[in-house]
């Protein structure tokens, strides 16, 4: 198989979403099977728009393990690296859409699958091979994954990949807020790209995500790219040379699922094919313009994978709003 220029690392889910908006997780009378986890959406994102990519991570040997393999088979993502565990159980989340499309979680793993992924289990030939490694940091919360997590990342530096980091604050899976914190910051200086929300800024700096102060406080010399996605209103872009805002496209919201993955898989897809657009603006803000239209248009459906956009459509959104 050719090498994936893109390989995501962590976990893979199902997601029962609620089958009625605005009601509580206890109303809800009944829910929806869909694939989920950050990692293996971007994976799936990524494919969609034409890249090539790779998941790293394990889910239990039963039906819905087999099932995401399946749907990571049938997205054309290189599945090499997942493993199947015999003894623990495929990770769920319960998750209902309060009326203005956001998310309250409940999560089954205790532990799943995917937090059992060992050193000794991942593919590090995959791994070696990509241009990008990227991750998040719900992969950093127990062991053994963590100890495979930060030995994939070694691996990848070490090999000359370039390293992604999109946190996903999850903060149910963390012990207390200052565990998630202080384990989301614990890697901080490693990749060459972060992708924050809003929301996480003022998390992780306590401080008001709108002043570039705050955001500059997350600013380390290692990296190339800091991006903070701003929901409906765009996304704002720090390098060591430039810094600016690009604004995003007004949609119907349905589910916001997997937009901030569409959005980071658009963007990887254009840092693999030409890793210059860090270091050239104009080409940045027409990436992330691209980037931005792929989040929105994963908005307008229920379910992340199959709300992911192909290029035709992010470019007709684009030329819509011109």
């Amino acid at each position: 198989m050719a090498s994936s220029s893109i390989v995501c690392f962590g976990e893979m889910l199902i997601d029962f979403v609620a089958d009625t908006a605005g009601v509580s997780l206890a109303e809800s009378k009944g829910f929806l099977k869909a694939p989920g986890g950050a990692p293996a959406n971007v994976a799936c994102a990524i494919t969609k728009l034409g890249g090539a990519s790779a998941f790293i991570g394990k889910v239990g040997d039963d039906e819905f393990g087999r099932m995401l393999v399946d749907i990571l088979k049938k997205n054309g993502v290189n599945s090499d690296g997942v493993c199947f565990d015999k003894e623990a159980r495929t990770a769920l989340a319960f998750v209902t859409l309060k009326s203005n499309g956001e998310r309250e979680f409940m999560f089954y793993r205790n532990p799943s699958a995917d937090m059992l992924l060992k050193e000794a289990e991942l593919n590090m030939a995959i791994i070696k091979a990509a241009k990008i490694f990227h991750y998040g940091s719900i992969s950093l919360i127990s062991e053994p994954v963590r100890s495979a997590h930060m030995a994939a990342m070694k691996a990848a530096k070490a090999a000359g990949v370039l390293l992604s980091y999109d946190p996903n604050v999850r903060l149910p899976l963390w012990p207390s807020e200052e565990a998630a914190r202080s384990g989301i910051m614990s890697i901080w200086k490693e990749p060459d790209f972060i992708n924050v929300s809003d929301d996480e800024v003022q998390f992780l700096t306590q401080k008001d995500p709108s002043k570039e102060e705050s955001v500059m406080s997350l600013w380390h010399d290692n990296l190339k790219l800091l991006i903070v996605t701003d929901g409906p209103k765009g996304c704002r872009y720090f390098t060591k040379s430039f810094k600016g805002s690009v604004g995003g496209f007004e949609v119907k919201t349905i589910d916001t699922t997997g937009a901030g993955d569409s959005f980071v898989g658009s963007l990887l897809v254009s840092i693999a094919k030409d890793p210059s657009v860090v270091q050239d603006e104009g080409k940045l803000k027409e990436a992330l313009k691209f980037a931005n239209a792929c989040g929105a248009l994963c908005t307008t459906q229920k379910g992340a994978i199959p709300a992911l956009p192909t290029p035709a459509e992010a470019q007709a959104l684009i030329a819509s709003a011109k």
